[in-house]
């Protein structure tokens, strides 16, 4: 097992002991609380850790001496980026109307079972997305304690300050760009058909890309005691590689395989989203074409051939074939950036197969 695999596994554990500690907090208040723990665990208990595996890259970039302060900082570290994830899952998963997440109930979807099967009075609807918001508010807190868990292990206070406001900023961003999606979603007949591609790209920067790549990196890399040089060459390459990271999800919400991403296929043409996707697709269409594709998008009862037929519109104006060259261009920036970091030829090595795998994935 290398380093990197046993560190992983280390985040996984904090996680699972972090849940464990809060749990009887909650039971101390009201037995009926057990569904926050529960859902947590289920929620934490999958996906693929990219962030987590960013953060650690970052601060093994930086580091080559073997300091338990550090590792166990950055181990710490990294489980906050993944309770803060699973935050930003739960609410994204309310603000899109998405009832599955990796193949399951999304966690509104559970609280509303909780609701039917208890047969308690209102809605469940209004039950699950209600409790759904406190879950991922108290997941966003938790996320937020273990941060300062970590903080704590330091001995460096600059080090600490300087993540500290790092992880600041990446909350910001990603609610600033959640909202920015939303408001593309609505705004949209408002905008000009010139502004659509980069509203869209400054959608995917703030919301996702800099939050999957580039802040876990840096927190790394700032944990880790890193300078500024050493930050700044992480964010050449970690910003590229999260446009790509979110085009390839971009392509997949469309296009993917429910079986391997876990939502219904063209999940996101039913929720309407605005990506960059979309935007390549209206901007090789004519007026007609334009019109009658507006009219489909985002509504929830697309059926399965009302689905194709939207992905054979996408892939016809030529927009799937923009995506994959903008994929292919992003990652050659980002290994490009890699190589000039000048970086140990381990960590280097490890970076480029992270780059690998996010963007060549099939899920």
């Amino acid at each position: 097992m290398t380093q990197r695999t046993q560190l992983v596994s280390q985040v996984d554990t904090e996680i699972a002991e972090f849940l464990a500690s809060r749990e009887p907090i909650l039971a101390a208040i009201a037995g009926e609380l057990a569904a926050f723990t529960n859902f947590s665990r289920y929620l934490l208990s999958g996906g693929k850790r990219f962030r987590a595996r960013f953060c650690i890259a970052g601060w093994r970039s930086i580091s080559t001496s073997l300091d338990p302060e550090r590792e166990r900082a950055v181990v710490t570290l990294a489980a906050a980026l993944e309770v803060f994830h699973a935050a930003a899952l739960v609410h994204d998963d309310i603000i899109d109307n998405s009832d599955t997440r990796r193949g399951m109930p999304a966690a509104h979807i559970r609280f509303a079972d909780v609701h039917a099967q208890a047969g308690f009075a209102g809605s469940a609807h209004s039950f699950g997305r209600a409790s759904a918001i406190l879950h991922g508010d108290l997941l966003l807190g938790w996320s937020d304690e273990l941060v300062d868990s970590a903080l704590d292990l330091l001995a460096d206070r600059q080090s600490a300050r300087s993540t500290r406001a790092e992880f600041n900023r990446m909350r910001t961003e990603v609610t600033a760009g959640q909202y920015l999606d939303i408001l593309e979603e609505n705004a949209w007949p408002t905008v000009s058909d010139s502004d659509t591609i980069s509203r869209a790209q400054r959608v995917m920067t703030f919301k996702s890309a800099k939050y999957s790549v580039e802040a876990p990196l840096a927190l790394g890399a700032l944990i880790g005691g890193g300078s500024a040089t050493q930050v700044d060459s992480l964010r050449r390459f970690g910003l590229p590689l999260g446009l790509a990271f979110q085009l390839r999800d971009d392509v997949l919400g469309v296009f993917g395989d429910a079986v391997v991403t876990g939502k219904p296929t063209g999940d996101d043409l039913r929720e309407g989203k605005r990506t960059v996707l979309v935007a390549f697709a209206r901007q090789g269409m004519d007026d007609a074409q334009r019109a009658a594709f507006d009219h489909s998008l985002g509504r929830t009862d697309l059926d399965e051939a009302a689905i194709s037929d939207l992905q054979k519109q996408i892939e016809s104006s030529g927009a799937l074939e923009s995506a994959e060259r903008s994929i292919s261009t992003y990652t050659a920036e980002a290994l490009e950036a890699l190589r000039l970091a000048r970086l140990e030829p381990a960590a280097a090595s490890e970076l480029e197969q992270l780059a690998r795998l996010l963007t060549d994935r099939s899920a």
